[in-house]
């Protein structure tokens, strides 16, 4: 006796006999389990995906699973304008891996509704800063109607356009989260993340069977209020762009209050669109378009549109505040993409106190909750490294103790190229500017005297020099240490005056610091024996003191042209080291980015289903 089971044209026998005789009962068992089994699979795979059922006899790959398993393994994808995924692979395998490597996104009943929502967050992808044409976006578009009526016998085109949905879904999500270019490629020395925290493709399976894929975004984007920040002014931003005119200035001569400025109504235009002249304002002073004269409230707003610009706001239209007037408002559109694509970089900031220095800003703010600023965030002027010779590096690092009173070690570099021509000429030098020499750097390192073979040891390295502790001394009365490799700190400094300048790049690649004594009591506010008194004493004692912080407190050295301060303005900063023509370069050749260069270490693998 035979009995046959169809299903859907196809068929599947369980025999049966009638003499026990003829098959054991193990035989007969083991042949119940090997029929049972197929026709749970063919049951599943009728489920699964309407174009991959009925496919799979005796344990073969259906059609469609067979293309999707190619395609993947081949790492290459005619579909798209950046074919080669080498660096996707692996999250699209683990994708495809929850469907039994089956369709994702055709031949379901939600289909159209899914891929035209997924195919807007591509088209849309310039919200974010990026670039639509990345992700393919027009390609996919063109062959959505093909795709939706396809031939349920033509796995091959089936299987090229769900897989190229879905890796250009995982590029466009990678990139939101990791950001397009490699940090450490461009001399951003910024930490690595422990390992692999999100699980992208995870993410797509569940809004597909949850029906959120137009909250993936949010899912996958840098959490920090000042990315969410500038992301509304991308948009603001891109709107000016689109629809205000541009406004052009002929540089002749310094403008002044009360002086006449020809072009003032596009000024006051200008002014008005981009938020720095409030409009029931805009009428008051200067309105004689015969003889218009610049003042009142248009000079007040110029002063803001110049704190927006790192300019001194002192309402007078110089050289460099013209030059700013003049920016094509599409190039400050780039300077926030470029500031957001820096954000990605950074991996997740721990809870508690944080310490940031924007260079080009010249600005230092630090925080009690987790890197957001705000009117409460301590924020001072600081002074960074010139800007052709001593660039100040970008890096994180954790600060771990503070000497008062410290000594200056003395790099090499400026020992022989500064000091020592001066020793030579002047040997009471030393003795003027508080230096000693000594045979290595420690507090408790006696001098040696200067003669003949010392300064012949000065030139070979083998002696070093330092000043000691005082008012002549470079990092004045305490200096902040957090270990790394550019050997940079924090520290106080006698040359107060720079500060009153609106451009600040003057050291040797260390940052000196506006208010040193606010600084340190923020830095040891929850030590024990540590108060504004006992610190304002320790910088007066003149013996050096290390204290040793109880908890490092992390510390970011960043670079970004555009931020939104504490009072959530808008401010666009000089590119003083030219880091911004590197990055758009960068941008320009799109590529897949390597996990294996994002992480420390990588998590376990994604567990595989039991299929």
């Amino acid at each position: 006796m035979r009995l046959i089971i169809l299903a859907n044209g196809y068929s599947y026998g369980i025999h049966y006999v009638s003499g026990i005789s003829k098959l054991s009962q193990t035989d007969l068992k083991r042949r119940s389990r090997r029929y049972a089994g197929r026709l749970l699979m063919l049951f599943s795979l009728m489920v699964s995906s309407p174009w991959g059922h009925a496919e799979e006899t005796d344990g073969q790959p259906s059609g469609v699973e067979q293309e999707i398993i190619a395609i993947i393994a081949a790492k290459q994808h005619p579909y798209l304008k950046l074919s080669s995924f080498l660096n996707r692979a692996e999250d699209l395998e683990n994708l495809y891996r929850f469907s039994g490597h089956q369709l994702l996104w055709l031949g379901h009943d939600h289909s159209e509704k899914n891929i035209a929502t997924a195919l807007t967050l591509l088209e849309e992808a310039s919200v974010h800063g990026l670039n639509p044409a990345n992700y393919d976006a027009e390609a996919l578009q063109r062959k959505l109607p093909a795709a939706l009526q396809p031939d349920p016998e033509n796995h091959h085109s089936l299987a090229l356009y769900d897989t190229a949905l879905s890796l250009s879904l995982l590029r466009f999500l990678h990139d939101l989260h990791y950001g397009r270019v490699n940090p450490q490629g461009i001399n951003f020395n910024l930490k690595l993340r422990a390992k692999k925290l999100t699980d992208l493709p995870a993410l797509i399976k569940d809004s597909l069977a949850q029906d959120t894929i137009a909250k993936l975004p949010l899912l996958v984007e840098p959490k920090l209020k000042q990315y969410q920040k500038l992301k509304q002014a991308l948009a603001a931003y891109r709107r000016l762009a689109a629809e205000a005119r541009p406004y052009e200035l002929a540089y002749t001569k310094a403008i002044r209050s009360g002086d006449k400025l020809p072009k003032m109504a596009e000024l006051r235009r200008f002014l008005i669109a981009v938020g720095d002249l409030p409009e029931d304002k805009a009428d008051e002073g200067g309105n004689d378009e015969a003889a218009p004269i610049y003042t009142g409230e248009i000079v007040e707003a110029v002063k803001k549109f110049q704190y927006r610009h790192g300019l001194d706001a002192d309402g007078v239209i110089g050289k460099n505040t013209a030059a700013a007037l003049n920016v094509p408002l599409k190039q400050r559109v780039t300077q926030i993409e470029l500031a957001m694509e820096r954000l990605r970089w950074l991996p997740e900031l721990p809870a508690g106190p944080s310490i940031i220095v924007n260079i080009p800003a010249f600005q230092l703010w630090a925080f009690n909750a987790q890197g957001e600023i705000d009117a409460e965030a301590l924020n001072m002027k600081v002074v960074v490294g010139k800007a052709l010779e001593n660039q100040t590096p970008v890096l994180m690092a954790e600060m771990r103790f503070i000497d008062f009173m410290p000594y200056w070690n003395i790099p090499y570099s400026i020992l022989k190229t500064e000091v020592l021509p001066k020793i030579i000429k002047d040997r009471n030098y030393l003795a003027k500017e508080n230096i000693e020499l000594v045979p290595s750097f420690g507090n408790e390192i006696k001098a040696v005297p200067l003669t003949d073979q010392s300064i012949s040891r000065l030139r070979k390295g083998t002696l070093k020099a330092r000043q000691r502790p005082g008012n002549k001394n470079a990092l004045g009365k305490v200096k902040f240490i957090f270990p790394n490799q550019s050997d940079v700190y924090l520290h106080d400094t006698p040359a107060n005056a720079l500060f009153g300048r609106s451009r600040r790049d003057f050291s040797h690649g260390c940052v000196r610091v506006e208010h040193p004594r606010r600084l340190a009591e923020f830095v040891l506010k929850d030590q024990a024996g540590w108060s504004p008194e006992t610190i304002q004493e320790a910088m007066q004692t003149p013996k050096t003191q290390r204290v040793l912080l109880k908890k490092p407190i992390p510390v970011l050295f960043f670079y970004t042209t555009s931020f939104l301060d504490q009072h959530d303005n808008l401010v666009f900063y000089q590119d003083i080291y030219d880091h911004d023509p590197v990055l758009q370069s960068a941008l320009e050749k799109p590529a897949d980015l390597s996990d294996q260069s994002l992480f420390i270490s990588k998590s376990p693998a994604p567990v595989q289903l039991v299929r």
